[in-house]
């Protein structure tokens, strides 16, 4: 079935686009307010953009005419922390998703501790085993209802189990235990489920 974007409304495009695209990553980031509290929020419009240089994704929507409190930090900042989402952390995740006041610290609601990054002011979760230290590079408008955050990685944290190889850069991505974002507002998927299958060449027969 085809579904002509052009003949639908909002509503619809997203749950299109949110439902097709899947198993999508969780960009749960940390910003700094105003007061030096801290927002914490969760994102799975996001993605991994470029490896040289290293660039991320992150796209925000907007409660009508009003940026959330995540996009008035960045652009106030221009600093940010992209964690990944473990399955044990997947329900504080869920907590930080919730509408609070602005001078709320989401962290401290969920009950989640930081530690401090290298590169930038915000902290990182203690806990994710994947935080990347985000500056922001550039900045999209979409018609007024979503801005596009284009952010350079300055380094990232991956936690100690994770790393197979430190000098080579080689990761366990599976120790990681990152859930992601899949159907609806409240379907997730966990990364335990994969299979191995090596990149074929040109002269490679089909087997």
């Amino acid at each position: 079935m085809f579904f002509d974007f052009h003949a639908l409304d909002s509503r619809d495009t997203y749950k299109l686009m949110a439902s097709t695209v899947v198993p999508r990553p969780i960009a749960w980031v940390v910003t700094l307010k105003e007061n030096g509290k801290l927002n914490a929020a969760p994102f799975s419009f996001f993605n991994v953009l470029s490896g040289e240089p290293p660039v991320i994704g992150l796209g925000i929507g907007r409660h009508g005419a009003d940026k959330k409190d995540t996009s008035l930090n960045i652009e106030r900042t221009g600093e940010f922390v992209v964690n990944l989402v473990p399955a044990p952390l997947a329900e504080a995740m869920n907590v930080t998703a919730a509408e609070y006041p602005y001078d709320v610290d989401e962290i401290d609601v969920a009950g989640l501790q930081t530690l401090p990054s290298r590169k930038v002011k915000p902290p990182r979760i203690a806990g994710s085993p994947v935080a990347l230290e985000c500056r922001l590079w550039k900045e999209i408008d979409v018609d007024g209802l979503r801005t596009i955050y284009l952010a350079r990685v300055e380094g990232v944290h991956v936690d100690d189990g994770a790393v197979l190889d430190a000098q080579r850069c080689h990761i366990d991505a599976l120790k990681l235990d990152a859930i992601g974002r899949l159907h609806g507002a409240d379907w997730y998927v966990k990364t335990s489920d994969n299979f191995r299958m090596p990149r074929r060449k040109p002269d490679t027969p089909r087997g």
